[in-house]
C-alpha cells in the first residue's frame, strides 16, 4: 500500500492518529465544522469573542478553518510526502507548511482546498460514461490521498458506492492484472509456510483494526478469480473508512492466494497469483490457521472478516475462529443480518407486527454459505422472538439446483444445510415449492440471473397481498430479476429489494417505486466499529440481531410508505454509530466491552461519534530526533 518512504514515516503512537482523524462529538456525525477546541459555542462575552470560529474568505485560507487541529507528526519529509497516500494533500498545503515540511517549490505555487480538490475530481469523474473506467479513475486517487478520496465517498456516497463496491468492483477484479498499478494489502502463498508470524511485520503500518481477507474461490456470482479477489477486500476497506469511521491506517486488506482453478487465469500472462492449481484439505486449512495466528500475533485485538470463500470452506473456517477470535464472514452473518433488517422492514412497509417474523413462510432459492447464512440468522431471530428452534425450522423451504432440500439426500448435505432438510417433497422444483406452499417471502442468493420468472412472481403474487421478494444476488447480470420485472408481474404490490442497485420503477398508472438495496455495507462497517471500539472478543449472534434491529429501526415511515425497506444511503454514517451503539451495548451486557469505562458508556453515542475518522486535512510536522 505504502512506499518505502511511508514505512519509515509510520513510527507515530496510536494516539496522534486517533486525535487528528476523528471527527467532534455532535449529532451530525462526520461534520468537520466543530467548536473551538477549549471553549464552548456559547460565550457570556458581550463581543461574543469565544464563538465558533467561521470559515476564511480570502488568501491561501480561502475555504478553511483556522481552528485549531492537533498536528500529526510525520518521519518523512519533502518530496516523500507528496508520494505518501496518507500524508499528501497536493495543492493543499499551505506555504508555512510547504517551508517546514520542505516540500516549496515542488507543487504549483497557488493554493486550493479540499472543497475545491472535490469538485475538481468529482467534475472529472462525470466526464467518463464507463463505470469500470470511473472505478480506475477512484482508485488511483486511493493511491494518491487517501483523504481527499474518503471525503469524496461520504460526501457523494450514492454516486460512488457502486463504483467502488458492487456491482462494479466484480469487473474490477476481472481486469485486477491487467490493470495493476501498484501494491495495496497483503498477500499470503503456501511458499510463505513457516515465515507469517515474521511477514505480517512487513506492513509499516503498526495499529490494524480491522483486516479484510479472501481467498478469491467464490468473488461475488463471478467464481474463482483467484489473487484478482483482492479487489473485494480493497473495496469493503474503502467502506470500513468512510462509512464506519476507521481510520485508513488501520485497515488491513489481504488475499490468501492459494492458486486457481480458473483456466483462463491460469493461461494468462498477466495474472497476479500463483499460477498453480488451488490447495486443498490439511495443506489450506493450515496456511489459513498459521494466517490468523500471526495477524492475531501482531494485532492481539484486529477484527478478521472473512470474504467469499467458496461454500465448501466459508462455514468451516467460521465455525473454527469465531468462539475464540474477533472474527465474522460478512456473506453469511453480515448478508444474513442485512436481509434480516430488510424483513423486518418489509413487515413494518406491509402494517404486520415485526414479531410475526415466526410466521412468515420463507421460500430461499440458494443452498449455498450465503443462503443457508440468512436463513441461520433469521430462524435465530424467530427463536429471540419466542419460536422454538422447531417451529422456526419449519418456515424455510430451501431450494437448490436439484430442488427443495429433503432428508432423501441428506448425505451430500452440509451439517448446516442438513437442518433445513424437510420431511417430504425433497427434490421439488421451484415453482412448485412456490405453488405448494404460498410463500409470504422469496428470497433468492443463487446467482442465477432471471431465476425468478414471471410464473414464479405471479403465482407468488397470486396467494399473498403483499409478497416481499428479494433477488440478494450480485453483480446486477445475475439478480434473480429486476425492479422493473417485480413490480410489473405483481401489480406493483411486492415489497422489493435487492443486493445491487436498481433505478426507480413507474407503471404505467403513473405510480412509481422506489426499489433498495439490500446491502451488506448498512451493516458490516457498524458492526466492525463497534466491535473494535468496546475491545470485544468475539461476535456473537446475539450481536448480529441487535445490529439488524438497529438498522431495521432505522428506517422513517416515510421511507417505508414509498416502499424502501432500507434507509437512503446517504444517511450510511448515521447508520453505523446507531449499529455500532447497538453492538457495543450487546457487547457490555455480555461481559465484552473490555476497553470502555462507565463514563465511556454512559454517553455512549457521543463516545462512538468522537471515534468515527472523518476526513480532513490536519497540519503535518516533521518528526525530528534532537541530539545533544
Amino acid at each position: 500500500m505504502l512506499a518505502s518512504a511511508a514505512k519509515r514515516a509510520v513510527s507515530l503512537g496510536s494516539s496522534s492518529w486517533t486525535s487528528a482523524l476523528r471527527t467532534a462529538a455532535g449529532p451530525a456525525l462526520g461534520s468537520r465544522v466543530a467548536s473551538c477546541a477549549g471553549f464552548s459555542s456559547q460565550s457570556s462575552n458581550d463581543d461574543d469573542v469565544y464563538s465558533e470560529e467561521g470559515i476564511s474568505h480570502d488568501g491561501e485560507w480561502a475555504g478553511c478553518t483556522r481552528r485549531f487541529l492537533p498536528p500529526i507528526k510525520i518521519a518523512v519529509r519533502g518530496s516523500e510526502i507528496l508520494t505518501n497516500p496518507l500524508f499528501n494533500k497536493g495543492m493543499a498545503m499551505k506555504s508555512g507548511e510547504r517551508d517546514r515540511l520542505r516540500v516549496r517549490g515542488l507543487l504549483p505555487p497557488r493554493s486550493n482546498n479540499l472543497e475545491i480538490q472535490k469538485d475538481r475530481f468529482m467534475k472529472s469523474l462525470r466526464q467518463v460514461n464507463s463505470m469500470i473506467l470511473k472505478n480506475v479513475m477512484l482508485e488511483d486517487l486511493h493511491d494518491r490521498n487517501e483523504t481527499l478520496y474518503h471525503r469524496i465517498i461520504i460526501d457523494h456516497i450514492e454516486e460512488v458506492a457502486p463504483l467502488i463496491y458492487t456491482p462494479t468492483v466484480g469487473q474490477a477484479c476481472k481486469e485486477f492484472g491487467s490493470r495493476y498499478r501498484r501494491p495495496r494489502g497483503m498477500y499470503f502463498t503456501e511458499e510463505d509456510r513457516g515465515h507469517m508470524a515474521a511477514m505480517v511485520y512487513n506492513w509499516p503500518l503498526p495499529d490494524v483494526h480491522v483486516v479484510v481477507v479472501t481467498d478469491g474461490s467464490r468473488i461475488l456470482g463471478l467464481g474463482d478469480l483467484g489473487a484478482q479477489g483482492m479487489g473485494i477486500p480493497i473495496g469493503k476497506l474503502s467502506l470500513y473508512c468512510a462509512a464506519g469511521g476507521i481510520a485508513p491506517h488501520r485497515v488491513l486488506p489481504v488475499v490468501l492466494d492459494v492458486g486457481t482453478d480458473n483456466e483462463e487465469l491460469l493461461n494468462d500472462p498477466f495474472y497476479i497469483g500463483v499460477p498453480k492449481r488451488r490447495l486443498k484439505g490439511k495443506e489450506y486449512y493450515h496456511l489459513v490457521d498459521e494466517f490468523m495466528q500471526a495477524v492475531r500475533h501482531r494485532w492481539p485485538n484486529v477484527l478478521v472478516q472473512f470474504e467469499d470463500f467458496s461454500s465448501d470452506k466459508a462455514q468451516n473456517l467460521l465455525d473454527k475462529y469465531r468462539e475464540n477470535n474477533l472474527c465474522f464472514n460478512d456473506d453469511i452473518q453480515g448478508t444474513g443480518a442485512t436481509t434480516l433488517a430488510g424483513v423486518l422492514g418489509a413487515l413494518r412497509a406491509k402494517g404486520a407486527d415485526v414479531n410475526s417474523l415466526g410466521d412468515q413462510r420463507i421460500v430461499v432459492a440458494g443452498a449455498g454459505s450465503a443462503g443457508i447464512g440468512v436463513a441461520q440468522v433469521l430462524m435465530q431471530a424467530m427463536m429471540e422472538q419466542g419460536r422454538t428452534e422447531e417451529e422456526a425450522k419449519n418456515a424455510f423451504y430451501i431450494v437448490d439446483q436439484d430442488g427443495l432440500l429433503g432428508k432423501d439426500r441428506i448425505d451430500q448435505m452440509s451439517r448446516e444445510q442438513a437442518v433445513f432438510a424437510r420431511d417430504e417433497d425433497g427434490g421439488l422444483p421451484l415453482l412448485d415449492v412456490v405453488k405448494k406452499f404460498k410463500p409470504t417471502i422469496l428470497l433468492g442468493m443463487t446467482t442465477v440471473g432471471g431465476l425468478f420468472n414471471e410464473n414464479i412472481v405471479k403465482e407468488m403474487a397470486s396467494n399473498v397481498d403483499r409478497p416481499i421478494i428479494f433477488p440478494l444476488s450480485n453483480p446486477t447480470t445475475n439478480a434473480e430479476c429486476t425492479a422493473e420485472q417485480a413490480f410489473e408481474w405483481t401489480g406493483g404490490k411486492c415489497i422489493f429489494a435487492a443486493g445491487s442497485p436498481f433505478d426507480p420503477v413507474t407503471m404505467e398508472d403513473g405510480r412509481t417505486y422506489y426499489p433498495t438495496q439490500c446491502n451488506n455495507m448498512y451493516v458490516f462497517p457498524g458492526i466492525g466499529l463497534g466491535a473494535t471500539v468496546c475491545g470485544a472478543k468475539t461476535v456473537t449472534d446475539r450481536m448480529l440481531y441487535v445490529a439488524a434491529e438497529a438498522l431495521a429501526n432505522f428506517v422513517t415511515e416515510e421511507e417505508l410508505a414509498e416502499g424502501k425497506v432500507f434507509p437512503h444511503i446517504n444517511k450510511i454514517r448515521e447508520v453505523s454509530h446507531r449499529v455500532a451503539v447497538a453492538v457495543i451495548r450487546e457487547a457490555a451486557n455480555e461481559g465484552q466491552a473490555t476497553k470502555l469505562t462507565k463514563k465511556d458508556m454512559a454517553n455512549l453515542e457521543e463516545f462512538v461519534a468522537k471515534k468515527m475518522y472523518d476526513p480532513e486535512y490536519v497540519p503535518l510536522i516533521e518528526k525530528r530526533t534532537v541530539r545533544i
